[in-house]
């Protein structure tokens, strides 16, 4: 079984086990307050395997399974990295909002996505035109869906007030950038060489 696959698995199990208990979703989404008040820094971390409903965790999950996959092929990091990679970007995501929120006791947030971004991102430096089929059927390069993927997110955010933090994308996405760009070197000049010579 892949890294990719057995975060898959254990975020649909939790989410989905979460979606008819409340409390478990009160218990394990990032609340600022609570963290601040009770010192529960799990909290960091669980958040990023609940999910506000089917479409929120499929979408994630969809996006996850296509990029980490992708990830995992190049054989660039070992699976422990690409675990640490995964769970740090749950938390590095977090924060901006955790520190905005830090006063605010009806806010909390749940969800992968900083972490699907980190890794969505994270490939796109590796092999930018990468074929994605959206549905199933229709064919994109990897970097213009990573462009609607935060179109989506952006989208979602002023469409409609939810637990789901649509700004970790965007912090989960520089991340998975700089988490790259620190550790391979020379993935800067390869991208850029990579996205001016697209297939033909």
């Amino acid at each position: 079984m892949t890294i990719t696959i057995g975060i898959i698995i254990l975020t649909a199990l939790i989410s989905l086990t979460s979606f008819s208990n409340p409390k478990a979703i009160d218990d394990l989404s990032m609340w600022p307050v609570k963290i601040d008040q009770k010192k529960q820094y799990y909290r960091f971390i669980t958040s990023g395997f609940i999910h506000g409903d089917l479409m929120h965790l499929f979408f994630n999950m969809f996006t996850l399974y296509f990029f980490g996959t992708a990830l995992e092929e190049t054989g660039v990091f070992s699976a422990p990295v690409l675990i640490l990679f995964y769970l740090t970007a749950i938390v590095v995501s977090d924060i901006p909002s955790y520190i905005k929120h830090r006063r605010s006791y009806g806010y909390r947030s749940i969800g992968a996505s900083g972490a699907v971004s980190a890794f969505l991102f994270a490939t796109i430096l590796f092999d930018p035109w990468m074929k994605i089929g959206i549905f199933g059927i229709i064919p994109v390069p990897g970097i213009l869906y990573a462009v609607l993927y935060t179109a989506y997110c952006v989208y979602s955010s002023r469409r409609r007030a939810d637990n789901i933090n649509h700004d970790a994308h965007l912090w989960g996405g520089l991340y998975g950038w700089v988490f790259v760009i620190i550790l391979v070197r020379g993935v800067v000049p390869f991208f850029l060489n990579q996205l001016m010579h697209p297939p033909i």
